[in-house]
């Protein structure tokens, strides 16, 4: 871990693009390169220092792009979702220990109250008219301190980014990137995909997320590329973007490219014209069928990666031609070592085995901050190296692909016998009336765990719960078939577009069965 941020993007050129979006002119290289120094004699005389943590809220866009990438060469940035209830950020801002949070001009609303309840300094960003996308001014709003010393840069092993971990059956655990942290998961996703400065990268994924920072924007940059910031995803705007921007490349979550499928064949010209060279998915499972349907739409190669906030992105990936695809898998170690270790005994097994996803490198972070219990459970040395567990369950084949059986502590455990959620829904996206499942655990009296399952239709597409499941019971073990399938107009979603596994019985209101 030997580079940090500023490295990663001093020796591009002056004059190349770097950020651009809807209507603006582009911010080339050098610009941000002086929106950095800008921005760290802002946050000096603001009385924040290299170690102090601030907490941005931004809307998606280049100036969220342009705040993360120059406020994390001087402090430590800790992205929010601006779409938090007060008592949210009431509980981020005072978990991370931030000294400033970084708001629009206007109206600071929740984020706001929350900070000034904190005594926080409040600084508020200006976008000027005309200026070239990305550009900002940052100004005191209230609480400023007094002016910090410069202190030097940061060093690879300072903090420069710190994300909660989603918190879906406990407390949100505080996840501390360094910068040698960032600029290695950076390297390791422009290698994947072979990166240069020619690409583009047209970004729809939400900016207080470890893809969009680090796989998108991060890494476009690092390669001496450039990155076209949209405000937020939206399926019904994708392909105007599309020829707008004119990306290489775009990477997104698994059910915002079925969104954007729904809306490919009569954008095929749009398709067509553009230049794209790949397609990436993250952040969740790409189903088999999804995968076929995105490389027929947009043809071109559709490169799932596997990633997570503690491994600062990426950790696999599936390899770019001449080297085979592996639709279901998520591709092989691209970047940390990966292996396959005893769930329950700090234990490396043999490839072909089955068992827990671990991983070993220099974008994985150094540990939870202030929970020696959790770093308990999920590091280890093995073989002369430190290892952190996933959580997710898998099996390396003879190839090196990496193919996963789902989320620890998302395998159903119907009366002992163990069921991978993943299968049950690549069996229900074969039924031809299927658009997106999910399957997930529905509380039993006896067995404990039953499996169930919910499915939305295609559009026009018919089918019934009692067919879904007789479609399912000609394709898998009775144990694995759901008990119940209910169909819905929408699975629900996180606040990054990922489905919601855990939880959901309850969220559809289903009772215990018996």
């Amino acid at each position: 871990m030997t580079e940090t941020l500023a490295r990663l993007f001093a020796p591009h050129p002056e004059g190349a693009p770097a950020l651009g979006a809807p209507g603006a002119t582009w911010l080339d290289h050098g610009g941000l390169r002086a929106l950095a120094a800008q921005t760290r004699a802002a946050l000096r005389a603001a009385g924040v220092g290299m170690g102090d943590r601030v907490a941005i809220v931004l809307p998606n866009g280049p100036a969220m792009a342009a705040a993360f990438l120059t406020v994390a060469q001087a402090a430590v940035t800790a992205p929010l979702n601006p779409a938090y209830r007060r008592e949210e950020f009431d509980f981020y801002l005072s978990d991370l220990g931030a000294r400033a949070v970084i708001l629009p001009e206007g109206p600071g609303g929740a984020a706001e109250a929350a900070a000034q309840a904190l005594g926080l300094t409040v600084l508020r960003l200006a976008e000027p008219e005309g200026a070239p996308a990305g550009t900002f001014r940052l100004a005191a709003g209230t609480g400023p301190g007094a002016a910090a010393g410069d202190g030097g840069a940061p060093g690879p092993g300072d903090v420069a980014l710190i994300l909660h971990t989603s918190g879906t059956t406990s407390r949100p655990k505080i996840v501390p990137l360094t910068q040698g942290n960032l600029a290695a998961s950076a390297r390791h996703i422009g290698a994947a995909l072979a990166l240069s400065p020619a690409d583009r990268c047209l970004n729809v994924m939400p900016l207080f997320h470890i893809h969009g920072l680090v796989a998108a924007v991060t890494a476009s940059l690092a390669a001496g590329g450039s990155v076209w910031c949209a405000p937020g995803f939206d399926a019904l705007r994708f392909f105007g973007w599309l020829s707008e921007a004119d990306p290489t490349w775009f990477t997104a979550v698994p059910t915002m490219h079925q969104a954007i499928l729904a809306r490919a064949r009569r954008n095929a010209e749009a398709i067509a014209r553009s230049r794209l060279r790949l397609v990436r998915s993250s952040s969740a499972s790409l189903p088999p069928q999804v995968f076929a349907e995105l490389s027929a739409a947009f043809g071109v190669p559709v490169i799932e990666s596997y990633g997570m906030t503690e491994a600062a992105h990426q950790m696999a990936s599936n390899p770019l031609p001449p080297r085979a695809q592996k639709p279901g898998s998520v591709g092989v170690a691209a970047g940390p070592e990966v292996r396959i270790a005893d769930e329950a005994e700090s234990r490396l097994l043999p490839d072909g085995a089955t068992g827990e996803v671990v991983i070993s490198g220099p974008n994985v972070t150094p540990g939870y901050e202030g929970n020696p219990e959790a770093n308990a459970r999920s590091f280890f040395l093995a073989g002369g190296r430190r290892w952190f567990r996933t959580g997710d369950q898998g099996r390396l084949d003879a190839e090196g692909y990496l193919w996963l059986t789902g989320r620890l502590k998302e395998i159903i455990n119907r009366g002992g016998e163990k069921v991978s959620p993943l299968e049950v829904d690549a069996v229900l996206m074969d039924h031809p009336a299927v658009a997106q499942a999910v399957a997930f655990a529905l509380p039993h009296e006896k067995l404990g765990e039953e499996v169930a399952a919910a499915v939305v239709l295609r559009d026009g597409a018919e089918a019934t719960e009692a067919e879904i499941r007789a479609f399912a019971a000609g394709r898998l073990a009775a144990f694995k078939v759901p008990r119940q399938v209910v169909i819905v107009p929408e699975i629900p979603k996180g606040a990054t577009g990922k489905l919601q596994r855990i939880g959901l019985a309850a969220r559809l209101g289903l009772g215990a069965a018996r």
